[in-house]
């Protein structure tokens, strides 16, 4: 690979960033597309595919054998609270191919007994997320039904532009939490892009389908994320 496109790739694994090396079979040029680059034509188009599916191929564009190989960040989960739908979903994520981080300053809920194999962090979000920010290839999801737990982080989520940002409650709590978003310098656009409540509606009940109807909603989010790299 050419040193100018291995250093635009590294950069972009290094800030966990989507990138698409492209590769002209012809000629054996490269050129590294990071996922919101403005790339007009074909191109652009083959580009935004191969981010939403994440599988390398081979594509002709307009007669030319192109190779478009995928660099994605592995896609993760932090969710907020140590709770029953937390342990579902810690057991449902690694089957989907989400790492998942659970942060919970209440040790009385945040034990390794309870959470046993799961990357688990008792300590307030405020604390957590200045070391590990929030990024476009992270989902939040936020279970304490705790505004002193659950609204940093989810302002923080809204203003790192996670993939997906969800929050258990009723329509009459997200509507308080709305007012305080605000408070805290979120916008309408962005309050907007919270799921509320969280999860598909499949009519879940139980903690377990609670999760199982979070995780779809993540999955969905993820395939259908918005791309700009086709110009």
């Amino acid at each position: 690979m050419q040193l100018k496109a291995l250093v635009k790739l590294n950069a972009a694994r290094r800030d966990r960033k989507a990138a698409v090396v492209v590769t002209d079979l012809s000629d054996d040029k490269v050129q590294v597309i990071l996922e919101g680059d403005a790339v007009p034509g074909p191109l652009g188009e083959e580009a935004v595919k191969a981010f939403r599916s994440g599988k390398a191929g081979t594509v002709d564009v307009e007669g030319q054998p192109l190779f478009l190989n995928v660099h994605l960040p592995p896609p993760r989960i932090v969710v907020i609270g140590a709770v029953h739908i937390s342990q579902a979903l810690a057991q449902l994520a690694p089957v989907a191919g989400y790492d998942l981080t659970i942060i919970d300053p209440r040790t009385a809920f945040a034990t390794e007994e309870r959470f046993e194999g799961v990357e688990l962090i008792a300590d307030w979000p405020e604390d957590v997320l200045k070391d590990r920010p929030l990024d476009a290839y992270t989902a939040l999801a936020a279970v304490t039904h705790d505004p002193k737990i659950d609204d940093f982080p989810l302002s923080e989520a809204l203003r790192a532009g996670c993939f997906y940002v969800g929050a258990l409650g009723s329509r009459k709590t997200h509507a308080k939490r709305i007012e305080r978003l605000k408070e805290l310098g979120r916008t309408d656009n962005e309050i907007g892009r919270i799921a509320a409540p969280i999860g598909l509606d499949i009519g879940a009940a139980s903690p377990a389908e609670i999760a199982l109807a979070t995780l779809a909603q993540i999955v969905q989010a993820f395939r259908r994320r918005d791309l700009v790299t086709a110009g």
